[in-house]
């Protein structure tokens, strides 16, 4: 099967999307999610709900980092949540930021405006505003506005690939044409054709097919990579669980297809997680995930 080519059976495409009826248990996650990250908003320093634009839901939260030795600018994670653009808030993923601060990385989580009251291709624009933010202003916060690395989960996976392939200088002439370090696609989504055929999200996404074409990385050029240290800027790892339906593995590895190994050096389906235990071996220091993200952050 080409990388673009998708199955339109209703049916079979609830199947694979719908991880919360594949996932019986997703509410237990989702609790423990705001238990730990209301606990991560009261112990950490952080500064909550600044604006990036003027839109609705165009706030973020910074948590700058925690303990570093020897000074210095501390790298950067955008964190992007999920929740398929039409659910869950920034303040559900504190205890994202959380595991990463108390490391010496400096954290921002940005909201954005959910379906249907916007599109998939407006979230986008608002996930490049504050990106555009973060490198504008990180620095009064202690974060190196030359290391950002943009993190996603589930449709923040997908926002994260759309924020590497971004054209900066397009978007404003003060930003550099290689904004970002690297990106972290945590069960991203790279083709949203199928989700245009999938009940449960019609009604609140309303794809239309040239919003797919807009806001699908799969048919984007890969990003432009820049030579530095012993690796690359614009670099892209895609992970997923390796208990995720047939259609995230799928997913997971169409942008190597696309782009290529030397793009997308990183792709994994990890052991023994599905949609939502993924995320949580993401803030697990003991994970393979976790040291995987910090030797990103820290390249």
């Amino acid at each position: 099967m080409h990388p673009t080519d998708t199955k339109t059976d209703p049916d079979w495409l609830e199947g694979q999307y719908n991880n919360r009826a594949l996932v019986p248990a997703h509410q237990a996650h989702f609790d423990r999610w705001a238990s730990h990250s209301a606990r991560a908003r009261q112990d950490l320093p952080c500064l909550l709900d600044l604006a990036y634009g003027f839109g609705p839901g165009e706030t973020l939260d910074v948590f700058p980092a925690q303990g570093r030795k020897g000074g210095g600018l501390a790298p950067v994670m955008v964190f992007i949540h999920g929740g398929y653009w039409r659910s869950l808030d920034k303040a559900d993923h504190s205890f994202v930021a959380a595991a990463f601060a108390r490391r010496g990385v400096c954290v921002v989580v940005p909201n954005y405006a959910l379906c249907p009251a916007v599109t998939i291709p407006d979230i986008c624009l608002q996930m490049v505003r504050a990106t555009a933010w973060v490198y504008r202003h990180i620095g009064v916060h202690g974060g190196d506005p030359r290391r950002i690395m943009v993190a996603g989960h589930s449709a923040g996976g997908h926002l994260a690939a759309m924020m590497l392939s971004a054209r900066w200088q397009e978007v404003a002439a003060d930003l550099p044409p290689s904004l970002l370090h690297s990106a972290l696609s945590i069960s991203g989504l790279f083709d949203l054709e199928p989700l245009r055929h999938t009940p449960f999200l019609s009604d609140s996404l309303r794809l239309t097919p040239e919003q797919v074409r807009l806001a699908s990385p799969v048919g984007f050029a890969a990003p432009p990579l820049v030579p530095e240290g012993r690796g690359v800027r614009g670099a892209l790892a895609c992970v997923a669980g390796a208990d995720e339906s047939a259609e995230f593995l799928r997913q997971n590895g169409l942008l190597r297809q696309v782009w290529g190994d030397r793009a997308v050096p990183v792709c994994e389906a990890l052991p023994g997680l599905n949609h939502f235990s993924v995320l949580e071996a993401f803030t697990d220091p003991r994970h393979r995930l976790h040291r995987l993200a910090m030797k990103w952050l820290l390249a």
